[in-house]
């Protein structure tokens, strides 16, 4: 009994050294999320190079990424703590079902005024769907791949 807890206590203080030192994984295959089917959102245009409107770099790695790049930002909720991080997920217009791929680099945090509903993305992910980035904000579904 005493090594069960013993045990125990070993494995809290070992995650919580990693999660203090931020040495926690953000893309384990341990760790899964739920899978999403056709989860209703807004689409927004998010700029992933240095100084543009995304802010800093991608949470998911830590580095900017090219706006010529099929990317999307999930806000907090489902984006889950960076377990999306790397994966793909398909983006589906609302107005005519055309899909694209785009991999998940970063989290669209609300708490700093992100929406909970949102899936930003880059321009490339806005062209390969044909849509003009001055529309603004359009109804879109997104799925895990």
């Amino acid at each position: 009994m005493a090594y069960t807890s013993l045990a125990a206590l070993g494995v809290l203080v070992v995650l919580l050294l990693q999660a203090s030192t931020g040495t926690v994984a953000r893309s384990s295959s341990a760790v899964s999320a739920s899978k999403v089917f056709g989860m209703p959102a807004v689409m927004s245009l998010n700029g992933f190079e240095r100084g543009e409107d995304g802010g800093p770099p991608a949470e998911c790695d830590g580095k900017y990424h090219s706006d010529n790049d099929m990317l999307a930002a999930l806000s907090t909720e489902w984006y889950q703590g960076g377990i999306r991080c790397f994966r793909a997920i398909r983006i589906t217009r609302a107005d005519n079902g055309q899909s694209v791929l785009a991999t998940v680099v970063d989290e669209c945090d609300t708490a700093h005024g992100c929406k909970n509903n949102i899936v930003d993305t880059s321009r490339a992910v806005w062209s390969a769907l044909g849509l003009d980035t001055n529309v603004g904000e359009v109804a879109v579904t997104w799925s895990d791949s």
